[in-house]
């Protein structure tokens, strides 16, 4: 079977829960912020949100919403989690590629204080290895790798040669983990990708400079064609070499912004898929971001093809930079 994309990276179960407790305290502690709970206390949670969760399962969902006919390539443990996390991915027709065993991802995401805080156990995302990948069913038009870490990450790397080696075009949306590493020791995968998505603190980390988008975006288009960053609620910038765009974002409540980062780039990378120019990329992006950052959960709200072209002309902002 071919598909249309792969998308690579973890699946979790996420949990979010939502307190407004006066003895959950913000304090700045060595010029940073802090969560502050009492030690051997007891938090009352006033609601809970239990949904499919991790970036590669995340983006998986969004394409195949989008239209795409969709495999998703990653390690689900073998248990309750993974049984019903599968169970999900079957529902949106999205085929898993990938091998089961050991222990399903979990975050734990405390939110209604101020911002979110997630405690993320990445479990048997982080052991998938390279004899563990199904080759001969890795066939796509484009492969979308998300973050792999641990043991993971030479899986990611064997994957992004055999991308160029088949020439299967991919795009990468890395964490700031690997962005970390700089960019000789992420060159196999950045050799890979076409299109790059990373916000402004992993492009700052990957540049192993504190340069504004406008220098990065220069920078690392000399790793890749097409560069995004992305910069929460100041929006989103695209440079292909020729022209740097930037959307503004249109102004919504946000009631969590966990997936917000996931549902951005994957709906970016849609929408050049089928042909669109980058600032329509851009303002499909803010859409589908503006969508999910309304409600708890990375999958719940995403829009559908149809409803993503009647709301992207009023998302967002897109001016050309010089």
């Amino acid at each position: 079977m071919k598909y249309q994309v792969i998308t690579i990276g973890s699946a979790s179960t996420d949990i979010f829960m939502v307190t407004h407790s006066n003895r959950v305290e913000v304090l700045r502690v060595h010029g940073h912020e802090d969560i502050a709970v009492p030690v051997g206390g007891k938090i009352i949670v006033e609601k809970t949100h239990t949904c499919l969760g991790g970036g590669g399962a995340n983006t998986a969902v969004n394409l195949a919403r989008l239209g795409f006919k969709t495999g998703y390539l990653g390690k689900i443990g073998k248990d309750q989690r993974g049984d019903a996390l599968l169970k999900e991915l079957a529902q949106e027709k999205i085929n898993f590629l990938g091998p089961r065993a050991g222990e399903t991802g979990l975050s734990c995401i405390l939110s209604g204080i101020k911002n979110r805080t997630i405690f993320s156990y990445r479990g048997t995302n982080n052991t998938f290895m390279p004899e563990e990948v199904p080759w001969k069913k890795l066939q796509a038009n484009w492969f979308y790798l998300g973050s792999f870490l641990g043991q993971s990450w030479k899986t990611a790397q064997e994957i992004a040669k055999y991308a160029k080696r088949k020439n299967i075009p991919m795009s990468w949306n890395p964490s700031i983990y690997l962005c970390e590493l700089g960019p000789k020791k992420l060159k196999h995968v950045l050799d890979a990708c076409k299109i790059l998505v990373l916000n402004k603190e992993e492009a700052q980390a990957l540049s192993g400079t504190n340069k504004q988008t406008s220098a990065l975006l220069k920078e690392l288009h000399q790793y890749v064609p097409l560069v995004v960053i992305t910069d929460g609620p100041n929006g989103a910038d695209a440079y292909d070499g020729k022209d740097h765009w930037h959307v503004t974002p249109k102004d919504v409540p946000v009631v969590e912004p966990t997936g917000a980062g996931d549902s951005f780039a994957s709906t970016f990378v849609a929408a050049r898929l089928l042909g669109k120019d980058v600032p329509t990329a851009l303002r499909w992006g803010a859409a589908q971001a503006n969508s999910v950052i309304q409600h708890y959960g990375a999958t719940n709200t995403l829009l559908t093809r149809k409803q993503i072209e009647k709301q992207a002309q009023k998302a967002g902002k897109v001016n050309k930079c010089s």
